[in-house]
């Protein structure tokens, strides 16, 4: 379409590809045009290979213009031609205002804000993990290119959802370190991969965070910067460790962020083992290593760790970190070098670290409208695409948790009239959870349903915290009696879990059950509860109620969760999320601690242990639950029944009985097995299905109940029957962390499940 004279003013201004008083330029180094004489600089040509182009850049730096790079809000070098660069951007579900990296304008009012991280990971589709990171880089590239975010983005949030209060746990993935592996490896491609597929190029650079064993923020007095997370080695290598590890191996991640908390009595970002030890060497980050925000001056000022700020300056660089988020070693660092605790040297380590991660951005290389997508702009961001696919996630995430009697989908012929009752059901930030940016647009719950059916809309409550006073029960009842169908959309906001608000208990706030069980009592037709929340809540009251046939969790569903939530509701989506995370009894968080970081259970104490693969107790509903619309059943084609696994002549193990031997390169080569399975969609409504490889391993070294090995999402029409093949690698999937936080395979019998089929395996020499 062309500009004409009348066209509005905002679609003038993309129309004229964002030029003029209204918008800003990228912000990008060697600008031949303004500056004839950068061109002659080493740094600025392309021809060069990336380092060389690095080492010539750092050369030219003073002392005190180096120092200007360990920070997030960069300093500019005129005399070189480099602007001021801010690092810090966010993205965690949609490009994100928080970070002072990223603005919205009435050039790009708004971005797609996808589901929040916890109900993307329940739909357990690792395509779609990816796909969701391309449309957000491929938005954050069109605002950078008219001057408003950064390249570098502090995102995904890829820590293990321990327990069930914790305020963050909306970010992540959930409880299981598989799960959170693939999400974070697919994110991170999505971010980051270019069109050309050249790894040394980024499309914008992603971070995984908060790296490691960081998931307490607020709890009974115990905060994040000052809790020391007391871990076994066993429980950070098999738990926490793996999606960081997944982030920088399988995702080529270009950076991870150090925590404010410490492990083990160290803090992260002064701890040479987790930086330069584990992420740098045993991992090989390509890229540089962040501080959260702050968390220099944190375990300087509040955790006491250094005596004195050169000496925390001095310790941070030293273990590895090359980039602060804060002001901390823009202070410090040259009393450090003057002092004689730091080198210039190890300063040149850092900003190499941060100009690589540049470079391959194409910071450096001149005008970005010349190189790869330089041509996106605002009619890349809130595309109809785009915003299809926001819907989309938000349909497959959804869980199904009950349904009796088949009382979903509800029937547009029979219900006439639904009443859409509760403080969640005609939300819109909300649906949104935190790390959040301005959204294209939203569709509430209340707008969703009202596309289907007449609706009649009493909020119960006047917000999630449903206290007395804002209870307002008369006339929810009132309108409960008249309608043909109820749906209650309940549960928590930002004001119940948050960043810095961990819960202390984990029912629903306030008098939400009052509201639920009242508005129940009176309703004529079926009542169908919505939990809108990041955290599990335990609503045993509602599962053994009969009188409320459906209950659905949706998580925070992103600006277009209204319309997924009615979509499921009246069967134009047939369900097929999958609960990520333990929802867990009352009793259990009144008798666990959140500062207890083991995640095995220790009878002598009484301690449950922590997730599905250690937990002992009972749940209300267990990780993996969710219900569809079909039923599908599983036949098992192909396993093997033996695995021997080649040892050496002389292996301590051929001449004496051994319950597990050490993961070995040459014993592990190409040692893998296919498990073929039949999938069959018995229903008469198509739909996907997510296909779980669960093992139980021998009981060796405190193995889990059960782990996680594979997942497959798999759509089938009605009666469809699919083919489906699983890939099992031995030493990776079929090991253990022993007590010392040595992977071994444990010999012996395994056993494989698929929903009810149980195949045993035996693992030899």
């Amino acid at each position: 379409m062309g500009c004409s004279v009348f066209t509005p003013f905002l679609v003038l201004l993309i129309c004229l590809g964002c030029r003029g008083v209204f918008c800003q330029s990228p912000v990008f180094a060697c600008d031949v045009v303004k500056n004839p004489d950068v061109g002659s600089f080493g740094f600025c040509n392309t021809s060069l290979e990336t380092g060389a182009r690095v080492e010539d850049l750092v050369k030219r730096l003073t002392l005190q213009e180096k120092i200007g790079f360990v920070v997030n809000k960069a300093g500019a070098v005129g005399r070189l031609g480099i602007p001021s660069y801010e690092w810090w951007s966010e993205a965690l579900h949609g490009v994100s205002y928080v970070g002072p990296g990223t603005h919205f304008s009435s050039v790009v009012p708004g971005a797609t804000s996808f589901p929040q991280v916890i109900l993307t990971a329940a739909s357990f589709n690792a395509s779609l993990f990816e796909a969701i990171g391309k449309v957000v880089s491929t938005e954050a590239r069109a605002m950078y290119n008219v001057g408003l975010a950064g390249l570098t983005f502090w995102s995904p949030n890829v820590n293990i959802f321990r327990d069930p209060r914790w305020g963050r746990g909306q970010e992540t993935p959930g409880e299981d370190p598989l799960l959170a592996s693939k999400y974070a490896s697919g994110y991170v491609r999505g971010l980051q991969q270019t069109d050309s597929g050249d790894p040394n190029r980024l499309k914008v650079a992603s971070c995984c965070k908060h790296y490691t064993a960081y998931d307490l923020d607020n709890w009974k007095g115990v905060d994040r910067y000052h809790f020391n997370a007391q871990v076994t080695k066993q429980d950070m290598d098999d738990t926490f460790q793996p999606p960081f590890k997944s982030c920088v191996t399988d995702g080529n991640v270009a950076s991870v962020m150090c925590s404010y908390n410490q492990v083990n009595g160290i803090p992260t970002c002064a701890d040479p083992d987790l930086l330069a030890g584990t992420v740098r060497g045993d991992w090989n980050l390509n890229g540089y290593i962040v501080s959260d925000c702050d968390s220099v001056d944190v375990f300087y000022n509040s955790q006491h760790y250094t005596k004195t700020p050169e000496e925390a300056a001095a310790k941070a660089i030293l273990a590895g970190l090359d980039l602060n988020c804060g002001t901390f070693l823009s202070q410090h660092t040259e009393a450090a070098v003057k002092g004689g605790i730091l080198k210039e040297t190890d300063i040149d380590k850092a900003i190499t670290n941060n100009f690589m991660v540049l470079m391959r951005l194409g910071f450096f290389d001149g005008d970005p409208s010349k190189q790869a997508y330089g041509k996106l702009g605002p009619k890349d961001v809130c595309t109809a695409e785009n915003q299809e696919l926001a819907v989309e996630a938000a349909r497959q995430g959804i869980v199904l948790l009950k349904n009796a009697g088949g009382s979903l989908p509800l029937s547009t012929t029979a219900i006439k009239s639904i009443a859409v009752i509760g403080p969640n059901a005609n939300v819109t930030k909300t649906m949104i959870g935190n790390y959040e940016g301005t959204p294209c647009k939203y569709t509430t719950p209340l707008q969703g349903l009202t596309a289907f059916v007449s609706t009649v809309y009493q909020p119960g409550c006047l917000n999630v915290g449903c206290t007395g006073n804002s209870l307002q029960l008369d006339g929810a009842k009132k309108s409960a009696s008249q309608a043909d169908a109820t749906v209650l959309i309940m549960g928590a906001d930002q004001s119940v879990e948050a960043e810095s608000r961990d819960r202390l208990d984990i029912h629903l706030p306030g008098q939400q059950e009052l509201l639920i069980t009242a508005v129940t009592n009176a309703s004529k037709g079926p009542v169908i509860l919505v939990i809108m929340s990041g955290g599990p809540m335990d609503i045993s009251f509602a599962k053994g109620n009969d009188l409320i046939p459906g209950i659905l969790w949706v998580g925070y569903p992103g600006q277009a969760g209204g319309a997924a939530i009615a979509d499921i509701i009246f069967g134009s989506y047939n369900p097929s999320g999958r609960l990520p995370m333990t929802w867990y009894p009352q009793s259990y968080v009144d008798k666990v601690p959140m500062t207890n970081m083991n995640m095995r259970p220790d009878p002598a104490t009484g301690y449950p242990g922590r997730t599905y693969r250690f937990y002992t107790g009972e749940t209300v509903y267990s990780f993996g639950d969710g219900l569809s619309y079909s039923a599908f059943s599983h036949h098992l084609v192909q396993a093997p029944k033996l695995v021997s696994i080649p040892l050496e002549e002389g292996h301590i193990c051929r001449s004496q009985k051994c319950k597990s031997i050490e993961v070995l390169q040459n014993s592990c080569e190409n040692l893998a097995f296919d498990i073929h399975l039949r999938v069959k969609n018995d229903g008469k409504m198509e739909g996907s299905h997510t296909i779980f490889l669960f093992s139980t391993p021998p009981s060796i070294h405190n193995s889990p109940k059960k782990h996680l090995l594979r997942f497959e999402k798999v759509f089938l029409g009605a009666q469809q029957v699919g083919l489906v093949k699983l890939n099992v690698d031995v030493c990776k999937d079929l090991s253990l962390v022993d007590e010392v936080g040595s992977r071994k395979v444990a010999l012996g019998l395994h056993v494989l499940h698929v929903g009810s089929i149980k195949h045993s395996l035996s693992v030899g020499i």
